[in-house]
Protein backbone atom coordinates (compact mmCIF):
# COMPACT_ATOMS: atom_id res chain seq x y z
CA UNK A 1 0.00 0.00 0.00
CA UNK A 2 3.01 2.45 0.76
CA UNK A 3 4.29 1.81 -3.03
CA UNK A 4 0.84 2.14 -4.34
CA UNK A 5 0.50 5.48 -2.73
CA UNK A 6 3.81 6.79 -2.82
CA UNK A 7 3.67 6.03 -7.11
CA UNK A 8 0.47 7.67 -7.38
CA UNK A 9 1.14 10.70 -5.86
CA UNK A 10 4.22 11.25 -8.33
CA UNK A 11 2.73 9.70 -11.31
CA UNK A 12 -0.18 12.85 -10.46
CA UNK A 13 3.03 15.18 -10.09
CA UNK A 14 4.18 14.35 -12.89
CA UNK A 15 0.92 14.58 -14.84
CA UNK A 16 0.70 18.45 -13.42
CA UNK A 17 4.02 19.52 -14.09
CA UNK A 18 5.06 22.11 -16.56
CA UNK A 19 6.97 20.82 -19.83
CA UNK A 20 5.89 18.34 -23.01
CA UNK A 21 8.18 14.96 -22.86
CA UNK A 22 7.27 15.05 -26.94
CA UNK A 23 8.62 18.32 -27.68
CA UNK A 24 11.64 17.68 -25.01
CA UNK A 25 12.19 15.01 -27.65
CA UNK A 26 11.90 16.37 -30.66
CA UNK A 27 14.40 18.90 -30.03
CA UNK A 28 16.81 16.64 -28.53
CA UNK A 29 16.82 15.41 -32.01
CA UNK A 30 17.92 18.83 -33.61
CA UNK A 31 14.24 18.43 -35.38
CA UNK A 32 12.20 21.61 -36.13
CA UNK A 33 8.81 21.18 -34.65
CA UNK A 34 5.69 21.39 -36.35
CA UNK A 35 2.34 21.42 -34.83
CA UNK A 36 1.73 18.07 -36.83
CA UNK A 37 4.96 16.51 -35.56
CA UNK A 38 4.17 17.47 -32.12
CA UNK A 39 0.87 16.08 -32.43
CA UNK A 40 1.86 12.84 -33.41
CA UNK A 41 4.60 12.49 -31.21
CA UNK A 42 2.52 13.09 -28.06
CA UNK A 43 -0.35 10.71 -29.49
CA UNK A 44 2.56 8.08 -29.60
CA UNK A 45 3.42 8.65 -26.21
CA UNK A 46 -0.17 8.47 -24.86
CA UNK A 47 -0.19 11.88 -23.78
CA UNK A 48 -3.89 12.49 -24.39
CA UNK A 49 -5.01 9.94 -22.34
CA UNK A 50 -6.55 10.29 -19.11
CA UNK A 51 -4.33 10.54 -15.99
CA UNK A 52 -6.02 7.24 -14.34
CA UNK A 53 -5.71 5.59 -17.59
CA UNK A 54 -2.46 5.68 -17.87
CA UNK A 55 -1.91 4.99 -14.06
CA UNK A 56 -3.76 1.89 -14.64
CA UNK A 57 -1.80 0.81 -17.77
CA UNK A 58 1.64 1.83 -15.65
CA UNK A 59 0.50 0.14 -12.95
CA UNK A 60 -0.33 -3.55 -14.83
CA UNK A 61 2.74 -3.23 -16.62
CA UNK A 62 4.56 -2.74 -13.51
CA UNK A 63 2.69 -6.19 -11.90
CA UNK A 64 3.62 -7.82 -15.23
CA UNK A 65 7.48 -7.03 -14.46
CA UNK A 66 7.71 -4.35 -16.98
CA UNK A 67 8.21 -0.44 -16.42
CA UNK A 68 7.94 0.08 -19.99
CA UNK A 69 9.78 2.04 -22.33
CA UNK A 70 11.93 5.92 -21.69
CA UNK A 71 10.71 8.16 -23.51
CA UNK A 72 13.83 9.72 -24.36
CA UNK A 73 15.39 6.60 -26.33
CA UNK A 74 13.06 3.98 -26.47
CA UNK A 75 15.12 1.39 -24.77
CA UNK A 76 13.62 -0.40 -21.59
CA UNK A 77 13.04 1.28 -18.13
CA UNK A 78 14.18 -1.37 -16.17
CA UNK A 79 17.70 -2.88 -17.43
CA UNK A 80 18.86 1.31 -17.41
CA UNK A 81 17.65 1.71 -13.63
CA UNK A 82 19.46 -1.78 -12.94
CA UNK A 83 22.92 -0.82 -14.72
CA UNK A 84 22.64 2.58 -12.82
CA UNK A 85 21.99 1.00 -9.72
CA UNK A 86 25.01 -1.12 -9.69
CA UNK A 87 27.13 1.92 -9.61
CA UNK A 88 25.13 3.57 -7.10
CA UNK A 89 25.08 0.72 -4.49
CA UNK A 90 28.97 1.14 -5.43
CA UNK A 91 29.38 4.70 -4.08
CA UNK A 92 26.60 3.83 -1.44
CA UNK A 93 28.21 0.98 0.25
CA UNK A 94 31.97 2.39 0.09
CA UNK A 95 30.49 5.79 1.99
CA UNK A 96 28.65 3.61 4.56
CA UNK A 97 31.85 1.50 5.13
CA UNK A 98 34.20 4.02 5.80
CA UNK A 99 31.92 6.22 7.93
CA UNK A 100 31.48 2.99 10.18
CA UNK A 101 35.20 2.42 10.47
CA UNK A 102 35.78 6.22 11.72
CA UNK A 103 31.96 6.24 13.26
CA UNK A 104 32.55 3.35 15.45
CA UNK A 105 35.94 3.75 17.51
CA UNK A 106 35.37 7.63 17.81
CA UNK A 107 31.76 7.67 19.04
CA UNK A 108 33.34 4.41 21.67
CA UNK A 109 36.26 7.21 22.36
CA UNK A 110 33.92 9.86 23.04
CA UNK A 111 31.63 8.02 25.16
CA UNK A 112 34.38 6.63 27.50
CA UNK A 113 35.89 9.99 27.76
CA UNK A 114 32.90 12.03 27.96
CA UNK A 115 33.49 15.97 29.22
CA UNK A 116 37.12 15.57 28.52
CA UNK A 117 39.59 17.23 25.34
CA UNK A 118 38.98 14.43 22.99
CA UNK A 119 35.08 14.19 23.44
CA UNK A 120 34.97 18.14 22.81
CA UNK A 121 37.27 17.88 19.83
CA UNK A 122 35.56 15.09 18.14
CA UNK A 123 32.24 16.39 18.60
CA UNK A 124 32.95 19.53 17.31
CA UNK A 125 34.41 18.34 14.30
CA UNK A 126 31.10 15.86 14.11
CA UNK A 127 28.90 18.74 14.67
CA UNK A 128 30.59 20.48 11.31
CA UNK A 129 30.19 17.34 9.84
CA UNK A 130 26.84 16.43 10.14
CA UNK A 131 25.98 20.60 9.41
CA UNK A 132 27.51 20.99 5.94
CA UNK A 133 25.53 20.22 2.85
CA UNK A 134 26.48 17.30 0.81
CA UNK A 135 26.32 19.49 -1.81
CA UNK A 136 28.13 22.59 -0.46
CA UNK A 137 30.83 19.95 0.89
CA UNK A 138 31.43 18.20 -2.79
CA UNK A 139 32.31 21.86 -4.28
CA UNK A 140 34.53 22.71 -1.60
CA UNK A 141 36.67 19.47 -2.13
CA UNK A 142 36.34 19.25 -5.94
CA UNK A 143 37.64 23.41 -5.34
CA UNK A 144 40.61 22.25 -3.01
CA UNK A 145 41.63 18.93 -4.15
CA UNK A 146 40.78 18.84 -7.77
CA UNK A 147 41.37 22.47 -8.97
CA UNK A 148 44.18 23.86 -6.25
CA UNK A 149 46.05 21.02 -5.70
CA UNK A 150 45.10 18.66 -8.81
CA UNK A 151 44.74 15.82 -6.73
CA UNK A 152 41.65 13.89 -8.54
CA UNK A 153 39.92 14.44 -11.65
CA UNK A 154 36.64 16.78 -11.54
CA UNK A 155 34.85 14.59 -12.82
CA UNK A 156 34.16 11.01 -11.95
CA UNK A 157 35.83 8.35 -13.69
CA UNK A 158 35.21 4.63 -13.45
CA UNK A 159 38.43 3.97 -11.54
CA UNK A 160 39.50 3.95 -8.24
CA UNK A 161 40.51 7.74 -7.97
CA UNK A 162 37.20 9.02 -9.46
CA UNK A 163 35.20 7.00 -6.62
CA UNK A 164 37.05 9.13 -3.44
CA UNK A 165 35.67 12.14 -4.19
CA UNK A 166 32.16 10.91 -4.17
CA UNK A 167 33.03 8.84 -1.32
CA UNK A 168 34.27 11.53 0.76
CA UNK A 169 31.09 13.80 0.16
CA UNK A 170 28.71 11.46 1.24
CA UNK A 171 31.25 9.95 4.35
CA UNK A 172 31.84 12.88 5.75
CA UNK A 173 28.17 14.13 6.91
CA UNK A 174 27.33 10.96 7.34
CA UNK A 175 30.18 10.40 9.87
CA UNK A 176 29.36 13.34 12.16
CA UNK A 177 25.65 11.67 12.25
CA UNK A 178 27.12 8.38 13.06
CA UNK A 179 29.22 9.47 15.66
CA UNK A 180 26.51 11.74 17.48
CA UNK A 181 23.89 8.93 17.44
CA UNK A 182 26.23 6.26 18.30
CA UNK A 183 27.30 8.41 21.41
CA UNK A 184 24.05 9.07 22.76
CA UNK A 185 23.41 5.17 22.77
CA UNK A 186 26.41 4.09 23.95
CA UNK A 187 26.21 6.88 26.58
CA UNK A 188 22.64 5.43 27.42
CA UNK A 189 24.10 2.21 27.85
CA UNK A 190 27.04 3.00 30.05
CA UNK A 191 24.51 4.55 32.51
CA UNK A 192 22.70 1.28 33.14
CA UNK A 193 22.59 -0.49 36.30
CA UNK A 194 24.18 -3.85 34.73
CA UNK A 195 27.36 -1.91 33.59
CA UNK A 196 27.61 -0.94 37.64
CA UNK A 197 27.23 -4.06 38.24
CA UNK A 198 30.11 -6.33 35.89
CA UNK A 199 32.61 -3.45 37.12
CA UNK A 200 31.90 -4.12 41.00
CA UNK A 201 32.75 -8.14 40.06
CA UNK A 202 35.91 -6.55 38.83
CA UNK A 203 35.20 -7.83 35.24
CA UNK A 204 37.90 -6.49 32.67
CA UNK A 205 36.68 -3.41 30.51
CA UNK A 206 37.02 -5.11 27.21
CA UNK A 207 34.36 -7.65 28.26
CA UNK A 208 32.22 -4.39 29.96
CA UNK A 209 32.61 -2.90 26.24
CA UNK A 210 31.21 -6.47 24.51
CA UNK A 211 28.30 -6.51 26.56
CA UNK A 212 27.75 -2.48 25.87
CA UNK A 213 27.87 -3.06 22.49
CA UNK A 214 25.76 -6.30 22.33
CA UNK A 215 22.80 -4.16 24.02
CA UNK A 216 23.21 -1.45 21.67
CA UNK A 217 23.83 -3.02 18.71
CA UNK A 218 19.92 -3.06 18.13
CA UNK A 219 19.48 -0.12 18.26
CA UNK A 220 23.00 1.00 15.77
CA UNK A 221 21.32 -1.14 13.33
CA UNK A 222 18.27 0.85 13.27
CA UNK A 223 20.14 4.00 12.83
CA UNK A 224 22.31 2.37 10.05
CA UNK A 225 19.36 1.06 8.45
CA UNK A 226 17.64 4.51 7.47
CA UNK A 227 21.38 5.71 6.84
CA UNK A 228 21.44 2.99 3.60
CA UNK A 229 17.71 3.85 2.42
CA UNK A 230 18.40 7.63 2.52
CA UNK A 231 22.02 6.99 0.98
CA UNK A 232 20.39 5.98 -2.24
CA UNK A 233 18.29 8.62 -2.50
CA UNK A 234 20.44 11.02 -1.04
CA UNK A 235 23.40 10.11 -3.69
CA UNK A 236 20.86 12.35 -6.46
CA UNK A 237 22.90 15.56 -6.29
CA UNK A 238 26.58 13.91 -5.27
CA UNK A 239 26.40 12.05 -8.64
CA UNK A 240 25.05 15.16 -10.86
CA UNK A 241 28.17 16.87 -9.47
CA UNK A 242 30.76 14.61 -9.90
CA UNK A 243 28.97 13.19 -13.15
CA UNK A 244 29.29 9.46 -11.62
CA UNK A 245 26.92 7.12 -14.03
CA UNK A 246 24.58 6.09 -11.30
CA UNK A 247 21.01 6.25 -10.69
CA UNK A 248 20.96 9.57 -9.40
CA UNK A 249 22.64 10.91 -12.28
CA UNK A 250 20.31 8.61 -14.52
CA UNK A 251 16.75 9.72 -13.10
CA UNK A 252 18.61 13.79 -12.77
CA UNK A 253 19.07 13.72 -16.35
CA UNK A 254 15.35 11.82 -17.16
CA UNK A 255 13.60 15.29 -14.94
CA UNK A 256 15.63 17.72 -17.17
CA UNK A 257 14.22 16.07 -20.18
CA UNK A 258 10.31 15.28 -18.85
CA UNK A 259 11.12 10.99 -18.68
CA UNK A 260 8.46 10.26 -16.97
CA UNK A 261 8.73 6.57 -17.18
CA UNK A 262 12.55 6.30 -15.83
CA UNK A 263 11.24 8.46 -13.18
CA UNK A 264 8.46 6.54 -12.25
CA UNK A 265 10.34 3.78 -12.22
CA UNK A 266 13.32 5.11 -10.24
CA UNK A 267 10.64 6.09 -7.31
CA UNK A 268 8.90 2.72 -7.20
CA UNK A 269 12.52 0.95 -6.84
CA UNK A 270 13.92 3.62 -4.37
CA UNK A 271 11.02 2.77 -2.56
CA UNK A 272 11.05 -0.93 -2.83
CA UNK A 273 14.89 -0.88 -1.47
CA UNK A 274 13.91 1.86 1.46
CA UNK A 275 10.66 -0.84 2.15
CA UNK A 276 12.71 -3.89 1.96
CA UNK A 277 15.72 -2.36 4.30
CA UNK A 278 13.28 -1.55 7.02
CA UNK A 279 11.88 -5.00 7.36
CA UNK A 280 15.01 -6.48 6.83
CA UNK A 281 15.86 -4.56 9.95
CA UNK A 282 12.90 -5.11 11.76
CA UNK A 283 14.10 -8.90 11.39
CA UNK A 284 17.08 -8.65 12.33
CA UNK A 285 16.37 -6.56 15.41
CA UNK A 286 14.16 -9.62 16.40
CA UNK A 287 16.37 -12.02 16.48
CA UNK A 288 18.95 -9.90 18.66
CA UNK A 289 16.07 -9.00 21.37
CA UNK A 290 13.22 -11.47 20.67
CA UNK A 291 10.80 -9.10 22.69
CA UNK A 292 10.71 -7.39 19.55
CA UNK A 293 7.27 -8.04 17.85
CA UNK A 294 7.73 -8.00 13.84
CA UNK A 295 4.52 -7.45 12.16
CA UNK A 296 4.52 -7.85 8.15
CA UNK A 297 1.26 -6.15 7.30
Amino acid sequence: MTLLALTFVVFGLMYLAPGDPAEKRLLSQGIAVTREMLTAERERLGLFRPFLTRFGEWLFAVLRGDLGVSFKDDLPVLPKLLAALQNTAILAGASLALSLLVAFPLSILCAYRKGRLSDHVIGLFSFLGNSLPSFLLSVLLMYFLCIRIDLFPVIATGDFSGLILPVLSLAIPMTGRFIRLFRAELLLQLSMEYVTGLRNRGLKERYIIRNILHNALGHLLVLIGLQIGSLFSGSVVIETIFRWPGIGKLVMDAITARDYPVIQGFVLLIGAIYLLINQLTDVVMKKLDPRIEVRYD
